[in-house]
């Protein structure tokens, strides 16, 4: 695999790209920068991600904007640029009657790989994916979780500058998740393999990038380092309270925090730099509502989410 340009110029960059598909707007005035190493896209389905991602592919041309991939124009040479990816989509496009390696190594040659040094590749491929031992099984006898992973081996086959990964979890068992994020976090860290991972799951997101780019009804609602987007909130408390919820966090929204839903009946209350348990348990009292639990907090992906695209 070839090992990330430590320079700062982003392996994929978009300038104020929009999509029309008839009378649907997919993208509107997308920019945004993918940074060297792995770059999550995250946002909920219909968000535009996949659509983004075959703009950087070349397979939709947009009404308007500009597009480079590894330093290349997607307008003026989608080809080359293509040569040099690997694309994993989220559909299933497998060509029937034939095994694994036949068709990781048919991709190889695709990408320009001669037949002999394709089916080499293809083998190992298969082993680092985990189908090492399935490999002259038909596809179409594959599991799920397995086609999933034979999608990642024909992306990896030609060793490509840049993997395009677009829901590459989706449907698998916690297990083969955990595998394939496994595998993801290898190829990124490891491996070092620039990649653009696009889902709807934060936790996949969180677990395997280090940047991220949100994006919410076509647009880009934030993007940058997770760790400096997570910085970059206030203090937060998790509270659980007995007592009346929507106007309680009325209150505290009087005072100037901002409540989020969480897991068991949990709120997650981000409050001003010069406030803390004191002003919270003072607001529960003067409404005659019971504080339950009551502790500090860490700003996590899920509330940069959150904030980004105006859930409450």
């Amino acid at each position: 695999m070839n090992a990330p340009d430590e320079t700062t110029q982003p392996v994929a960059s978009v300038e104020q790209v929009s999509v029309r598909y008839g009378t649907q707007l997919a993208l509107h005035d997308v920019a945004a920068d993918f940074a060297t190493g792995a770059v999550g896209l995250l946002g909920p389905n219909g968000a535009g991600k996949s659509t983004l991602l075959k703009v950087l592919l070349g397979f939709v041309t947009p009404t308007s904007g500009r597009m480079h991939v590894l330093g290349l124009d997607v307008a003026e040479r989608p080809l080359e640029i293509r040569a040099r990816l690997g694309y994993m989509p989220e559909s299933d496009g497998h060509i029937p009657d034939m095994n694994a390696v036949s068709f990781v190594a048919y991709c190889g040659q695709l990408a320009g790989l001669p037949e002999s040094d394709a089916m080499q590749r293809a083998h190992e491929v298969l082993y680092y994916v985990g189908l090492g031992e399935a490999r002259y099984r038909n596809i179409e006898t594959y599991s799920t979780g397995m086609k999933q992973r034979i999608k990642l081996a024909q992306a990896l086959v030609h060793d490509p500058d840049l993997l395009l990964l677009d829901e590459p979890t989706n449907g698998m068992d916690p297990k083969g998740r955990e595998e394939m994020l496994e595998l993801v976090i290898d190829l990124a860290t490891r491996k070092g393999v620039n990649l653009i991972l696009s889902s709807h799951l934060l936790p996949d997101v969180e677990a395997t990038c280090a940047r991220v780019v949100v994006m919410h009804q076509g647009t880009v609602a934030t993007q940058g380092s997770i760790a400096e987007l997570k910085e970059r909130r206030r203090q937060v408390f998790e509270i659980r309270i007995k007592g009346a919820h929507d106007k309680f966090v009325q209150a505290l929204q009087g005072i100037g925090a901002d409540c989020h839903d969480a897991e068991d009946d949990l709120l997650r209350v981000f409050v001003n730099d010069d406030q803390g348990p004191r002003d919270l348990f003072a607001v529960a009292t003067a409404h005659d509502i019971q504080v339950r639990h009551l502790r500090p907090s860490v700003p996590t992906l899920e509330d940069v989410f959150a904030e980004a695209v105006g859930e409450e």
